[in-house]
């Protein structure tokens, strides 16, 4: 889905807007290689992206696959560079899962312990989650019911659905729709246990063999991509991936070649990993809640999409597929920053299948942290100016009671109040998805180090305020005594 995260959410409490673009076209002719190779280097120029490859594909062929930019070791991205993309991965689970469903050795609608009864929680509803129900995330499973950080902590499927068990859920099953990831890493349990292999390799053999995508896998250790880059203040930083568990949920590498084959399957041509009706079962959303079986619908440009983003904390991705046209989009960058470029690169690539001509991406990431600096340098200056003003502070206030004076502290502590909470607040904004101090020190580094610079400021400038005041108060009582 398209990213909304805490990053957003807060930004936006920063008084920040990034605009999208949005415009509707009527379907014209395949755009050409040379329209996308400018329209691509545009992109790359006004958003700074470090890296990226991009793939379009119509119908059966794929109609440029390209890469532009670098990698941290300064080589040349191409469309066979490999990519992390994280949550894109979940189409291809539920791909591998259907394509048992196909052979009749799982049916949706059948509990998820059928066929794994080692998935068990101390809730007894996580008995009836149907096998639909995980892929279409209503299993009711949670960030804020089960215990993230240990299913992080496992080294294999096996130990991950151990840590689920003292667990439980945030409702009935098949009742609401709530984004987990946990779904789809039982998905991929689900896969090893029922075809007799590892994961990685069932998806290898059920889906990347049959379509060609032979510089793809689960997991980066047959496959090895570049550190990313994170964007800090403007400035593009190279990171290793941060570590964590991702199995069926986040853990492809692929490239923008490989993802030009497996569009082309997603609209219905070339070789067929599923039939025509899983394929159709798997586009097709739970209910009201847009989201289908690792695709969401969304609205784009006039029309419906089936989109799917990921996003980790160096590398970014997003996925498209046009049913109305037949067209196929990925945009794949070996970055992260608070604003997501990706979608908007996308959206300039849906405009030229449509012959417009595409709004240039770019700027919301640079605005956003400049304001972001901005607010760093003012709080700098705020707390400077506070020091050196705490003596007449104190001055003023010296002979009024106490509890009026603490309240007028409250302002200057905010900032560290905010800070000390901030994973538990920021995962508030993220409907309760597990943040860590860690997870804060990459993408949303700006962010947290202007959180950090304002909270420095308020609190030097209510200890300066503290120790005048109380020097000021002494020096009052002695003159007191003496009189």
């Amino acid at each position: 889905m398209r990213k909304t995260t805490l990053l957003a959410a807060v930004a936006l409490s920063l008084v920040i807007a990034c605009p999208g673009p949005a415009r509707a076209g009527e379907p014209a002719a395949t755009p050409t290689v040379s329209a996308i190779d400018d329209y691509l280097r545009e992109a790359l120029d006004s958003t700074g992206l470090p890296g990226m490859s991009v793939v379009v594909t119509h119908d059966d062929r794929i109609v440029h696959a390209t890469g532009l930019g670098h990698d941290a070791s300064g080589r040349s991205v191409t469309a066979d560079t490999p990519m992390r993309v994280a949550s894109v991965s979940k189409s291809f689970t539920a791909a591998t899962v259907m394509t048992l469903v196909d052979e009749g050795r799982v049916d949706l609608d059948q509990p998820v312990a059928t066929y794994l009864p080692e998935f068990r929680m101390a809730d007894p509803r996580a008995g009836r989650i149907t096998v639909r129900q995980l892929l279409n995330q209503t299993s009711g499973l949670s960030d804020r019911t089960v215990d993230i950080g240990a299913t992080q902590r496992a080294t294999s499927l096996t130990g991950y659905l151990a840590a689920l068990r003292p667990g439980g859920l945030a409702g009935e099953p098949g009742v609401r729709w709530e984004y987990c990831n946990v779904n789809y890493d039982v998905a991929a349990r689900l896969v090893e246990v029922v075809d007799g292999r590892p994961f990685a390799d069932a998806v290898q053999d059920r889906v990347f063999e049959p379509l060609g995508m032979g510089t793809s896998a689960v997991g980066d250790r047959v496959v090895r991509p570049s550190d990313g880059f994170v964007s800090l203040y403007g400035a593009w930083v190279s990171r290793a991936e941060l570590p964590g568990f991702r199995g069926g949920s986040g853990g492809l590498v692929t490239t923008a070649s490989d993802m030009g084959r497996w569009l082309i399957s997603q609209t219905g041509h070339g070789p067929r990993v599923v039939t025509p009706g899983s394929l159709a079962a798997l586009h097709t959303p739970a209910s009201e809640t847009g989201y289908a079986m690792g695709w969401g619908e969304e609205p784009v440009e006039g029309r419906t999409l089936l989109v799917h983003s990921g996003n980790l904390f160096t590398y970014t991705a997003v996925q498209a597929v046009d049913p109305a046209t037949g067209f196929g989009f990925a945009v794949l960058t070996n970055s992260a920053s608070l604003h997501d470029d990706t979608y908007d690169v996308l959206l300039g690539l849906v405009s030229l299948t449509d012959g417009n001509q595409p709004a240039v991406p770019g700027g919301g990431r640079q605005t956003m942290e400049l304001v972001l600096a901005l607010v760093a340098l003012t709080a700098v200056g705020l707390g400077i100016l506070g020091v050196l003003r705490s003596g007449r502070w104190a001055r003023r206030r010296a002979r009024r009671a106490w509890w009026r004076t603490m309240l007028r502290m409250v302002g200057t502590l905010v900032p560290v109040a905010l800070l000390a909470a901030y994973p538990q607040w920021a995962s508030i904004l993220m409907n309760g998805r597990s943040v860590t101090w860690a997870q804060m020190t990459y993408f949303p580094a700006p962010l947290t180090i202007t959180l950090a610079v304002a909270a420095v400021a308020g609190l030097a400038t209510a200890a300066a305020r503290l120790v005048r005041l109380r020097s000021v108060r002494h020096a009052d009582l002695g003159i007191a005594e003496r009189r």
